[in-house]
């Protein structure tokens, strides 16, 4: 799928909220539905809606609505989720284990192809019987051979500066960052979706006070 340039950030993150709600309507029978009746659903308007899906082409006839199950492949294809791109997972703590264990790569456009970390009571453990935790000074070689395009950082800042420092010069330039380490301040180019858990729970504190 082409980049395109000039759609803003709050449109693309609303992608994946019509995905996900799409998903669930086709696996309850629903074949088709307008763009009220999806406003209704997600807490937009429909005017919203039907802007943000223009900005890629629009999709929907005037006086009947979206087609679920075509919608939701075209959102697909635009979140490019066919294309099974290899990833790996930096720290295999608590966190590290959850996201290995339980994020579903393989329909989010991943194929996740290792974990590693410096513990050596959890190097050789296996997450659910599947990836074997391996050492990080396994990385290089492992890069090498596989060539992932993504990195998920579930390690402390410092050892996500350093980790970055040898991946960026491996070639990986993706990074799905749960630390708190400022990528893009030394790499402006990386491609970075960063995920700051304490934030949000701080947000819902503050939402939960003023309600």
């Amino acid at each position: 799928m082409p980049k395109r340039d000039g759609i803003s950030m709050s449109v693309i993150r609303r992608l994946p909220r019509y995905y996900r709600y799409l998903t669930e309507l086709e696996q309850a029978g629903v074949n088709r539905i307008s763009s009220k009746e999806l406003s209704e659903k997600m807490g937009l308007t429909a005017s919203q809606i039907r802007q943000d899906l223009n900005c890629f082409g629009g999709f929907g006839q005037q006086g009947y609505g979206y087609i679920v199950d075509q919608l939701r492949s075209e959102i697909s294809n635009i979140l490019r989720l066919h294309e099974k791109q290899n990833a790996i997972v930096l720290g295999a703590g608590n966190l590290g284990q959850a996201v290995a264990a339980y994020v579903r790569f393989e329909t989010r456009g991943f194929v996740l192809t290792g974990i590693f970390d410096v513990n050596p009571s959890i190097i050789g453990t296996r997450i659910h019987d599947e990836l074997e935790v391996q050492d990080v000074a396994k990385l290089e070689t492992f890069c090498q051979q596989t060539m992932p395009v993504m990195a998920v950082l579930c390690v402390p800042q410092q050892a996500a500066k350093l980790l970055v420092d040898q991946l960026y010069t491996l070639g990986v330039r993706n990074y799905w960052n749960f630390s708190h380490y400022n990528i893009a301040r030394k790499y402006p180019d990386a491609v970075v979706e960063s995920v700051h858990l304490s934030d949000s729970l701080m947000t819902l504190c503050y939402l939960m006070g003023n309600s």
